[in-house]
């Protein structure tokens, strides 16, 4: 790969190179955000699953605990709509888990996430850092963005996505192994993905485009932040390693979860959109029926898992993780970033002293 292009939001002037990935469903909050940036990172706020005044509210709280630069996360818009008999039959077959909980089976709705209030949010408010997930903005977004004082990043999981964000005119790439926790990247939902691991994703990404590149996907300690760094990303993007921190808004059955060695694996059964996650009764049970239906499936489960996560029921919810959560740790955010750096030069100064 050539030399990197110029950005704003200059990664290698992040005094530690540690993205805090945005962790939407609750983990986010602006007090994680915050402390990662004070850190010397770059916090994240995650817009999913929220309406625009929500975040308008969340960047307020965040602007009143730090003056350094942080991003926000949109969700791009899902596809075509799914087929609504297929849905409409898993939604019965979860009738008897609504009823553990005492509560209904949600509607199904295959909305957008309030996309477009967020876009215009996100200008208004000339956020430093805006990124995108489960699909490129369009080029002419991206532009209007830019314009507005707003980096664009995308997540990308293989080289087509990135060729593609790239022409959009994004700024950077978050390149997502098959090692993250929570939902893939991939711009479009096909049964027979050919999922990448971070290794593989940051090469092959790294030989087609010239855009910076942020590594996400199994990063929990110093060594892979390193590891990563020395593959070509600019930064490390880390997610699970941050929900046991104090900061974050991760609920307590989750935390508990994440402080075991469960094991992970990809499922639809939460959301209808294939995510990474610690194995429990719900994925076990209801996986191999799951339709390719996001967000209509989320909208179904929503009351279940809000009612067994009230209840502490680590079986009822979606406890996403990546395949290296065992290795978080629950310190302070700030000490994590401040950890994962001095880790990861302690990593490179031993790997140039044995290649000699």
């Amino acid at each position: 790969m050539g030399e990197a292009a110029a950005i704003a939001m200059d990664l290698q002037a992040l005094r530690e190179p540690i993205v805090q990935a945005p962790l939407a469903g609750g983990p986010s909050t602006a007090e994680l955000a915050a402390a990662v940036s004070d850190a010397g990172g770059l916090g994240f706020l995650a817009a999913g699953y929220k309406r625009a005044a929500a975040v308008r509210d969340d960047l307020a709280a965040l602007r009143s605990l730090t003056d350094a630069p942080f991003g926000l996360n949109i969700f791009a818009p899902p596809g075509t709509p799914p087929d609504a008999a297929a849905v409409a039959r898993y939604a019965e077959t979860l009738r008897p888990e609504a009823e553990r909980y005492g509560v209904a089976v949600g509607e199904p709705r295959h909305d957008d996430d309030d996309y477009g209030a967020k876009l215009e949010l996100v200008r208004a408010e000339r956020v430093p850092v805006v990124s995108f997930t489960f699909g490129c903005p369009a080029g002419e977004v991206v532009a209007r963005l830019k314009a507005a004082g707003c980096d664009v990043w995308v997540t990308v999981t293989n080289p087509e996505e990135a060729a593609e964000a790239e022409s959009a005119g994004a700024d950077a790439l978050v390149v997502q192994g098959f090692e993250a926790g929570g939902h893939r990247g991939y711009f479009r939902d096909e049964v027979l993905a050919d999922d990448l691991g971070l290794l593989a994703a940051v090469r092959l990404v790294a030989r087609r485009v010239r855009t910076p590149l942020i590594a996400a996907g199994g990063i929990a300690d110093g060594a892979s932040v390193a590891a990563a760094l020395s593959a070509g990303a600019a930064a490390a993007q880390v997610g699970s390693a941050f929900m046991l921190s104090p900061e974050a808004g991760t609920s307590a059955p989750h935390r508990d979860a994440l402080a075991r060695d469960g094991s992970t694996r990809l499922t639809r059964a939460f959301s209808g959109r294939r995510a990474r996650g610690i194995v429990n009764r719900f994925m076990v049970e209801h996986d191999a029926e799951a339709p390719i239906a996001y967000p209509d499936v989320h909208h179904v489960t929503t009351p279940i898992r809000a009612a067994a996560r009230k209840s502490g029921d680590p079986d009822g919810i979606n406890l996403w993780a990546g395949q290296a959560h065992a290795l978080a740790v629950a310190e302070p955010a700030g000490e994590i970033v401040r950890r994962l750096g001095r880790e990861a030069r302690e990593a490179a100064a031993e790997l140039a002293r044995r290649l000699g």
